[in-house]
């Protein structure tokens, strides 16, 4: 009897024969059949706790540190907000410890054949567990060289498009994973309303509608709905949340909101790019909110984000930003304690260093934290690798590089975002040039013939794969004598000597295209004056550029000037004198082909401002939905309106708007609003037009906007065409919260706009009532 009972033993276990490491032969986890809980599951109880910490441990690309330790003095790095520095930890140190299992993700990866080498190193691991590989692919892979470079996310939100921010964000993805690389740091959802702050282009602009439905478009191409496969990579919904209305308008300054604005205004994208495009992981901002770091902001992150929202993947840190709760903000005396009060309040993954792990460990030794906190966040980083299928494909080839990167398909894509991009902002009669007119044509400007119309989070491409705004007027104006003064790319130190040959050159021209604006392409670190932390006091034109444009229009020549830039300008004296504007943000790979078919006609510009452009830097905040008596009273220097406005842009044809409609006049609270619009295209030839939605709730208890966008379609129309456009409201739109954060939708009349901006001129009114 022992005898039988002791051979139906050696039977029932026969497959759990444990290897050398302590692990069976053939562990589930390693088994692709399996469900993905399963192997999970399986794969964590074979892990030791410092494994498990491991998963959430960040750490910089090796040649990143290499970088750095080579060219960057130690108080640089220390102080510095890009470069990855440990101190005492060398790289070959970083290495071996991959070897050993201590790290679970790499950022700043650039290579494939860096990629691959960190995936070997961690296949010598314990339990071969691949490695998570992050970056800030945040308007194609940008930091990798030879990627499409689509426009900068607040060009993409003036397209007013999302179904192509999805498709530019589906083949970043592609893009992104036969390069090496599963997760994009992508797309900051934050709304931006103060144009002083360097990270305005990094945004989809200020309005929470626009906003969620770019970054929803945006999460979904880069996961597709399910996030499985070796085709997709994760998204990264970011920064939680405010830092773009910082009170000094500086990155990472502190925000003080009510809940109720907090949560009509800031919170709007992020719940719906949860609820609509389940992204796996949140990042929180570097600010601080209502006197509590964004990275120990439990409330936020847990309360809201998670139980509230649903949100169902993991929480990374931004860059050092969980030391900043002791070092910077100062509510815990050391690094230790700030790692729990964020790991506390739902933060997942540590970026980047090794003080973390040690940390952990021992606050779960003094009982602080708990080993099943670690539990659920080691679960979910480890969901996601084996969603992305890295335990069978975590290496990359060349061949695939070949056939996926910068196709012609890719570089389409880039080409009509850019299109759709650009927003003509004033338009006397100059534009489209005419070249039968305009024989000798003088184009100057520091970003005329450069990387710069790439924009942030960009690293130099090779040159055949970008269209400078030069090489794109010579090609769509062959024929044409083009005459080129180079003034510098630099705009703290342009040439002086070559500004006053383009003034000389300009005499003698027929037409002047002077391109002018600012420089965000990280390439130009030092040099650069927009993007992450490039904030501003002023928000005129950087140096020489107001005097090159000024003194080309002295000579008489007629002057268009092409604004590159990431974020709003004050450009007063140009709109005021210069008859042909053109706002062309960061357009990317195809920019210089983009803009110049929009000069000379092939194409009709059909851009809007996803944000108000301001007359001055004391404007700010100069949004479209400010509260009723915002502008009660005017400035006694200046015009109170905004430069240009939200939704404003010129086409080449003329829409009209006309038989607004409600299909009736009083509706219960769930009933849907039927509202319907004629639009007419009265001008001389093909065009899209961007209808805008707005709604204005008439009376309420506590201040609403003056007006909302909840609704908009593109539409082309053939000249002489008119189309019937319909949109449908419910009672989300309707609702709020109000000065005591309660959800309400309160009975009365709504007053809804419709056209083709926001200025109250380009409206369309119509009443209804709720009761």
């Amino acid at each position: 009897m022992k005898i039988k009972l002791l051979f139906i033993l050696l039977i029932t276990f026969q497959p759990l024969v444990f290897g050398a490491n302590n692990i069976p032969e053939r562990p589930l986890y390693l088994d692709p059949s399996q469900s993905v809980q399963t192997r999970v599951e399986n794969l964590m109880s074979l892990m030791t706790l410092k494994e498990k910490v491991a998963q959430m441990c960040q750490y910089v690309g090796l040649e990143h540190m290499r970088d750095a330790e080579k060219n960057i003095t130690e108080e640089e790095l220390l102080n510095g907000h890009a470069r990855g520095f440990y101190k005492g930890l060398h790289s070959t140190g970083v290495e071996r410890m991959v070897t050993q299992g201590e790290i679970g993700s790499f950022l700043h990866v650039l290579t494939p054949a860096e990629a691959n080498h960190l995936q070997k190193l961690a296949e010598k691991s314990r339990l071969k567990i691949p490695l998570l590989i992050g970056i800030d692919a945040i308007h194609g892979n940008g930091l990798v060289s030879g990627s499409t470079i689509y426009p900068s996310p607040i060009g993409m939100a003036s397209t007013f498009a999302p179904d192509l921010i999805e498709q530019a964000s589906r083949q970043t993805a592609l893009e992104m994973r036969v390069t090496g690389s599963h997760w994009a740091f992508t797309p900051n959802i934050e709304i931006a309303c103060d144009a002083r702050w360097g990270r305005v282009g990094e945004t989809f602009g200020e309005d929470p509608y626009l906003v969620s439905r770019m970054g929803v478009a945006s999460i979904k191409g880069l996961q597709t709905d399910n996030l499985t496969g070796l085709n997709t990579v994760l998204a990264c919904a970011k920064h939680l949340v405010a830092g773009g209305i910082a009170n000094n308008g500086t990155n990472a300054g502190p925000v003080e909101l009510s809940e109720g604005k907090l949560r009509n205004f800031f919170l709007p994208p992020f719940k719906a790019a949860i609820q609509e495009a389940k992204p796996f992981t949140l990042m929180p901002a570097h600010n601080e909110l209502n006197g509590i770091p964004c990275h120990a902001n439990k409330w936020l992150m847990t309360d809201i984000m998670r139980n509230e929202y649903g949100f169902d993947g993991f929480i990374v840190s931004d860059w050092m930003d969980m030391e900043a709760i002791s070092t910077r903000h100062r509510i815990s005396e050391n690094t230790t304690d700030a790692f729990f009060l964020s790991v506390d309040g739902g933060v997942d993954m540590h970026m980047h260093g090794p003080v973390f792990f040690d940390a952990i460990l021992k606050l779960i030794k003094e009982g602080k934290l708990t080993e099943e906190r670690v539990n659920k966040a080691c679960a979910k980083i480890l969901e996601a690798k084996f969603r992305l299928g890295l335990f069978e494909n975590r290496y990359v080839t060349e061949a695939g590089i070949k056939k996926t990167v910068f196709t012609k398909k890719h570089q389409q894509t880039a080409l009509e975002i850019a299109r759709r991009s650009i927003v003509l902002l004033k338009n006397e009669s100059l534009l489209p040039v005419d070249t039968r007119k305009f024989k000798k044509i003088l184009v100057t400007g520091p970003n005329a013939n450069n990387q710069s119309i790439m924009g942030d989070w960009v690293f130099e491409q090779p040159e055949k794969n970008v269209s400078t705004i030069l090489e794109g007027i010579k090609e769509e104006a062959s024929g044409t004598q083009i005459n080129y003064v180079d003034v510098g790319w630099n705009m703290r130190a342009l040439d002086s000597a070559k500004i006053e040959e383009a003034i000389q050159t300009a005499k003698s021209s027929d037409l002047a295209i002077v391109i002018v604006g600012e420089d965000s392409f990280r390439q130009h670190w030092k040099e650069k004056t927009c993007g992450e932390n490039r904030d501003r006091m002023d928000i005129t034109l950087w140096g020489k550029q107001d005097y090159l444009v000024e003194s080309i229009y002295k000579t008489g020549v007629p002057t268009i000037v092409i604004l590159i830039n990431g974020r709003p300008l004050a450009t007063r004296w140009i709109a005021e004198n210069i008859p042909a504007v053109i706002e062309a943000w960061e357009p990317g790979s195809m920019g210089g082909k983009a803009i110049a078919e929009i000069l000379f006609g092939k194409v009709n510009p059909s851009g809007k401002l996803p944000i108000t452009i301001p007359r001055h830097v004391g404007q700010i905040s100069t949004v479209y939905n400010h509260k009723p008596s915002q502008f009660l009273h005017p400035y006694i220097d200046g015009d109170k309106t905004p430069l240009y406005p939200f939704g404003y842009g010129l086409s080449y044809t003329s829409f009209k708007y006309d038989q607004l409609k409600v299909n009736k006049a009083d509706y219960h609270a769930n009933e849907e609003i039927e509202i319907t619009v004629n639009v007419s295209n009265t001008g001389e030839r093909q065009g899209e037009e961007v209808v805008q939605l707005y709604i204005r709730d008439d009376y309420s208890n506590t201040t609403r906007p003056v007006k909302e966008l909840k609704r908009f379609q593109r539409i082309l129309l053939e000249k002489g065409e008119n189309k019937v456009v319909s949109f449908r409201l419910n009672k989300e739109d309707l609702s709020y919260y109000n000065h005591k954060a309660e959800y309400v939708l309160e009975p009365g009349t709504f007053t809804v706009m419709v056209g083709g901006s926001s200025l109250d001129k380009d409206l369309q009114k119509v009443k209804f009532n709720v009761k």
